[in-house]
């Protein structure tokens, strides 16, 4: 990472010292971010390792475990015998709570092949269905962890219990934003654990941005950025103070990377002031954009926004923009509560899809889609009486169901396989490693270079694993 000023400016510390010290312009955005951006700043844009197919990503979160059985993967044995007990395909250390009956359990409605591809999608999310072709289905994905914690936190970093840099964060960190307006990383109704978008030991700069879709103008999307009590050249004052006596004590201990990253991102921050309003605000689109998005329209409306923002917050030029969606852990009822969850996420999301791809940005814009793990083909019954009907699944970190779509993967392609019980990756096994090395790679990052010295070693995203799928890229 270049941290050199411009020639004959001295080394990076004095001359970021003697920049803030003199600064006391009351602009929006100041000299000296400007001059740190230039200089290779945390957020400043790097160059790629290789071509890059995609530009940025998109990740849409499905906190809970989406059911790939109900949604993407359906198995005729398995629907054959719904209600029926079937072979355990696990041994006697995988038996888990409510599942000893092992009775299968088909799909909560029927799943099909959609466009061209013939690619299985449920009667659930029609919208999606109408963007099949668009779309890269992994079938075969398998990660390490069966709850639910550790398991997300794996998916966000790599590691299910260590407190890691999150792929958001390795991302902004590889390659900075395209607006230094703008964070390289924002999260929309970000998950719970903080880890799972926080920057660890990287520059603070590189953590991700949480963000509130508002339902009205009123609301700001993002804590704390806006002060309605003072006026902006007062807060530029304010900060130039603050900003001297951080450079003082920079001067006194020397090099600190997190001291760094917080006075640059106290000057984005105070940037961030005059962009963002704007970009939150979604009442100059058109009423065709917000149809398509399923905005104002009951259970869309929430995701809608958030999908729609995050299309907004793309173009714009954020690097990794997240969306979480929560509400798929179904323990029990799945017939009657995914429909529910689909219902809530499929015109957002098919909207995204047709969205970007109208504008010309799908082909460099990664959509990434799953959830922390999957759910088991035979059924779940936590009280040991309920009919079937009202049966959950359990977790199944085993295999299941994620998809990609843009930035670079091929369209219309169902990739791997599992057995007929939808347990083992029977081909086109993707470990949650290799799909991290694969989103990395898709950016123009090789994620066995894209490292950083910590604590005596080099650290990286995929640790001392993950290929790349080479199979599903165009």
């Amino acid at each position: 990472m270049n941290q050199t000023p411009p020639p004959g400016c001295g080394n990076r510390r004095q001359w970021l010292q003697t920049t803030a010290c003199g600064f006391g312009s009351m602009a929006l955005h100041s000299l000296a971010a400007r001059v740190a951006q230039a200089a290779g700043g945390p957020l400043a844009p790097r160059a790629p390792h290789h071509v890059a197919r995609a530009k940025r990503v998109i990740f849409l979160f499905m906190a809970g475990g989406p059911s790939q059985a109900d949604l993407f993967d359906p198995k005729p044995l398995i629907a054959a015998k719904h209600g029926q007990t079937v072979l355990a395909p696990v041994d006697d250390s995988q038996l888990r709570v409510g599942v000893d009956k092992f009775l299968a359990m088909g799909p909560a409605a029927p799943v099909r092949p959609r466009g061209e591809s013939g690619m299985m999608i449920t009667d659930l999310m029609p919208h999606l269905a109408s963007v099949a072709d668009d779309l890269c289905l992994l079938r075969a994905m398998s990660t390490d962890n069966k709850a639910h914690a550790p398991a997300a936190l794996q998916f966000h970093t790599g590691k299910p219990a260590e407190s890691l840099p999150s792929m958001g964060s390795w991302v902004s960190y590889g390659l900075g934003t395209e607006n230094e307006n703008l964070p390289s990383f924002m999260t929309i109704h970000p998950p719970d654990d903080v880890r799972n978008y926080g920057s660890s030991f990287l520059p603070a700069a590189h953590q991700g941005t949480p963000l509130t879709v508002p339902k009205d103008g009123r609301a700001s999307a993002i804590k704390y950025l806006q002060d309605p009590e003072t006026a902006a050249p007062v807060q530029r004052r304010r900060l130039d103070l603050l900003q001297r006596m951080n450079q003082r004590l920079l001067g006194r201990v020397g090099t600190d990377a997190q001291m760094e990253g917080m006075i640059e991102s106290f000057e984005l921050a105070f940037r961030m002031q005059a962009e963002t309003p704007g970009l939150v605000d979604l009442s100059g689109e058109t009423r065709q954009t917000l149809d398509l998005y399923g905005i104002g329209a009951g259970p869309t409306d929430r995701n809608g926004r958030a999908c729609l923002l995050a299309r907004r917050l793309s173009e714009a030029g954020v690097r990794f923009v997240q969306v979480t969606v929560d509400g798929w852990d179904h323990h029990s009822n799945i017939p009657t509560l995914i429909p529910k969850s689909c219902a809530g996420v499929d015109q957002p999301i098919a909207g995204l899809i047709k969205d970007l791809k109208r504008r010309g940005l799908l082909e460099e814009t990664l959509v990434l889609w799953s959830g922390e793990f999957g759910r088991s083909q035979w059924s779940q019954d936590l009280s040991g009486t309920s009919p079937i009907e009202k049966h959950g699944r359990e977790h199944q970190p085993e295999s299941f169901c994620s998809w990609m779509a843009g930035g670079g993967v091929k369209p219309g392609m169902t990739y791997g396989a599992t057995d007929d019980f939808g347990y083992r990756p029977i081909e086109g096994k993707v470990h949650l490693h290799d799909l991290h090395a694969t989103m990395l790679h898709l950016l123009g990052l090789d994620h066995e270079q894209l490292t950083y010295r910590h604590a005596g070693r080099d650290f990286r995203l995929t640790d001392v694993f993950g290929n790349v799928v080479h199979n599903i890229l165009a």
